[in-house]
């Protein structure tokens, strides 16, 4: 593959390529290039020199751009179904949802077309008048993860465009292929040179770079708080606007009286679909003392019945590299030696060729965790869930809160009382009550405290990419006169 700068598809400059592994085998798929900071520059350049004209363009021609997007999307979508299997390991039917995604999300972007609203103010008397209407950023650089690359990428880019910005394109390392394809059919679509650019390479290299450059107005990331937090620095030198979506440690909360069957459907999905590897992932799980041994027991026995290995036959694909199998057994680990018991998994699969070299490990339950552990505290995004017991509503609400994070929640009641009281304690930026996510493209996806800043989709998440631009104008024709001026100056 290559990249795209400038209007044109581009090797590195130090001609430097990066392996990328399928991590359902370990092998070698593909090559990519390790952009420079030689690149970077030349992408901005592109980007602050096309922003205008396309801004200019108007709102309705650019979302013309972008439903062709979704037809020539919807027209080969198989080919990224494919990617997505091969670069990510997604089981083919979570490959198919994500794509349903990237085609849902661009569309609900090119809908806005005609809803961005200004105002026009009432001045100091009526002859005056404050026209105030939202103008793009500039130059975006968006920054998306590995775990969802297909769908980031149309919700990163669909708002972006559709505003009348540029963007730079940086893909996670571990999975530049959808980018590459997902641009390829914009720019068939009719995105026009240097509006558009794609930067691949490793984020310890050119990361800090891209994010602290002058060009720079909009910085768009989802990934670690760690990374947020880094971005945050470099980004202060010039004042650029940030949309951050970090970590996630959602709790899921399940009552005396739920509905047991189908908290424990969701709770599958929240917890082992993408294999973990979500943000909004169950990573707690909080089970009432009333009824906590019996919902384990079939929480693990629903559990064993999943599949585990080659993506295209099993319900649950491997992680995304090495590191996060080791991360994943290093949770597991720690919580054995803290002497907590493992109900089901809790270690590698074994698998025959060509997947036994795959980073694949098993959905992990364990009991009786404590809200103090590793396992509580940080984000795992792995198939481990670890489950404690809880007695009352304000036990509840506490233990939920506990987390530095606060992105997504899960709440599984039919007591309305205690519905709206998590509706106002829990201090998360999304809960879900008595069904499992993922959120909308009408919902506007947003975290609390060390999950990050600002949000994406619904009409905040476009106008996240607006800035809010005053007009004073007074028209009737008068002799100026300011009361702290004396008139004999003039």
């Amino acid at each position: 593959m290559k990249m795209y700068i400038g209007g044109e598809w581009v090797d590195s400059s130090s001609g430097e390529l990066i392996e990328k592994h399928d991590p359902s085998t370990g092998r070698v798929i593909e090559k990519f290039p390790s952009a420079t900071r030689q690149d970077v520059d030349r992408a901005m350049d592109s980007a602050e020199e096309s922003w205008e004209k396309w801004y200019e363009l108007g709102s309705v021609k650019r979302s013309r751009i972008l439903y062709r997007a979704i037809e020539l999307i919807a027209g080969s979508r198989k080919e990224l179904e494919k990617i997505l299997v091969t670069e990510n390991g997604k089981v083919p039917v979570q490959a198919a949802e994500e794509v349903d995604g990237v085609i849902d999300q661009i569309q609900y972007y090119a809908e806005f077309a005609r809803k961005i609203y200004g105002e026009i103010v009432e001045g100091d008397s009526f002859e005056r008048k404050i026209f105030q209407y939202k103008v793009p950023y500039g130059v975006v650089v968006a920054m998306t993860p590995w775990n969802f690359p297909a769908g980031m990428v149309a919700r990163k880019l669909a708002p972006a465009l559709l505003t009348g910005n540029s963007v730079i394109l940086k893909p996670s390392s571990d999975t530049p292929l959808s980018a590459e394809w997902i641009v390829r059919k914009f720019l068939d679509a009719g995105v026009p040179k240097g509006v558009l650019n794609l930067i691949t390479g490793r984020g310890s290299e050119i990361g800090d770079y891209m994010v602290s450059h002058p060009k720079v107005s909009l910085i768009t990331m989802t990934g670690s708080t760690e990374t947020g937090q880094r971005i945050m620095e470099h980004a202060s030198r010039n004042m650029s606007k940030l949309i951050l979506e970090l970590g996630g440690k959602a709790p899921f909360m399940i009552w005396k009286d739920a509905d047991l069957g189908n908290a424990i459907k969701s709770l599958v999905w929240a917890k082992f679909w993408n294999s973990g590897q979500s943000c909004i992932a169950a990573e707690r799980l909080y089970v009432h003392e009333e009824i906590y041994d019996s919902f384990m027991k079939r929480f693990v026995e629903v559990t064993k019945r999943l599949k585990v290995g080659d993506p295209s036959k099993s319900d649950m694909g491997p992680l995304i590299n090495r590191n996060a199998l080791e991360t994943t057994e290093s949770f597991v680990e720690g919580a054995r030696s803290e002497g907590m018991k493992v109900l089901y998994g809790g270690k590698r699969p074994k698998l025959d060729d060509p997947f036994k070299d795959g980073y694949f490990y098993e959905p992990t339950i364990i009991a009786d965790a404590g809200s103090g552990s590793r396992l509580f505290t940080d984000e795992i995004f792995g198939p481990v869930i670890g489950a404690a017991k809880v007695s009352d509503p304000d036990d509840l609400i506490r233990e939920a809160n506990s987390s530095r994070y606060g992105l997504a929640s899960y709440l599984f009641t039919r007591d309305h009382e205690l519905i709206f009281k998590a509706s106002e304690k829990i201090r998360f930026g999304e809960l879900y009550v008595n069904m499992p996510g993922p959120e909308a493209s009408q919902g506007y996806h947003t975290g609390f405290r060390l999950t990050g800043q600002a949000g994406e989709g619904s009409r905040h998440g476009v106008e996240e990419y607006l800035k809010l631009k005053n007009v004073y104008v007074d028209y009737s024709g008068a002799e100026l006169h300011v009361e702290s001026i004396r008139e004999d100056l003039f």
